[in-house]
């Protein structure tokens, strides 16, 4: 993962930081919650105004997106050239710029370690999820945390009338980039702090953590599948303590799959 500031040059102030998964290819920013809708950038104010300071994945990419070259571009293929890219790559133009734009005073520079107000923030990050019966997500949080969500009151997210309606798009859900959402076919997105929000502290039935089990519980040759990778590439993970197991037999090992996953990033 590489982290950028984001500073406002003319008020020589920091407004944020963006996060970008170079494995996934996704970006995340986090907005300093002193911003309101006069000092937050124009493509966030919407959120701002809602006290939302961690913007979801797609508005976050917009931003890096309205900021450097467009892949349409007529001269495209003598600017990649000119840079020595062999295809397109918004990050990397942002990076070139600095993140640069006519439209204002903003910039990006790098940096070695997350604030301290992002770092609590992700304690409200997803661990873990699995699908329930009866739409209920049960979600295990950074905090330790376990709550249950019905989805069905959860209606004023975009996508959710599609998820209650189709079972198998129901059954993909899984825990998104980091932690900062649970998403259903990679398509349709539910921030962490919604579910957070929403959730009641779970009483864990057996059924629960069979269900859960069932799940997210992966041998060797799953994780294999999951992160496309072979098993001497598992086993090497196992011996740096890059990922652990919850079980050790001779005829092989148990993961869980948000460990897994989180191998991705």
């Amino acid at each position: 993962m590489k982290i950028f500031e984001i500073v406002d040059e003319e008020n020589n102030l920091s407004i944020g930081i963006l996060q970008y998964y170079e494995k996934e290819k996704t970006c995340i920013i986090e907005l300093q919650d002193f911003l309101d809708e006069w000092s937050a950038p124009l493509l966030f104010t919407s959120y701002v105004k809602k006290h939302i300071y961690t913007m979801p994945r797609d508005i976050s990419f917009m931003w890096v997106r309205e900021r450097v070259i467009p892949s349409g571009r007529q001269n495209i293929k003598d600017i990649l050239n000119n840079h020595r890219m062999k295809s397109y790559d918004e990050m990397r133009f942002l990076e070139i710029s600095e993140g640069r734009c006519s439209q204002d005073s903003l910039y990006i520079r790098p940096i070695n370690a997350l604030p301290s107000y992002v770092i609590e923030r992700k304690k409200r990050n997803l661990i873990d999820c699995t699908t329930l019966d009866n739409n209920v997500l049960l979600c295990f949080f950074a905090d330790e945390c376990t709550k249950k969500i019905n989805l069905r009151t959860l209606e004023y997210v975009k996508g959710i009338d599609k998820i209650l309606k189709n079972k198998n798009l129901y059954e993909s859900g899984m825990v998104g980039t980091d932690g900062y959402f649970a998403t259903f076919n990679d398509s349709i997105d539910i921030p962490a702090e919604i579910l957070y929000d929403s959730g009641e502290e779970a009483g864990l039935s057996l059924n629960d953590i069979k269900t859960f089990i069932s799940k997210n519980v992966l041998d060797t040759g799953d994780a294999c599948n999951l992160l496309e990778c072979s098993r001497q590439n598992i086993a090497y993970m196992i011996a740096q303590k890059q990922l652990t197991t919850v079980r050790e037999e001779v005829r092989g090992n148990l993961y869980l799959k948000g460990d897994v996953m989180r191998k991705k990033w």
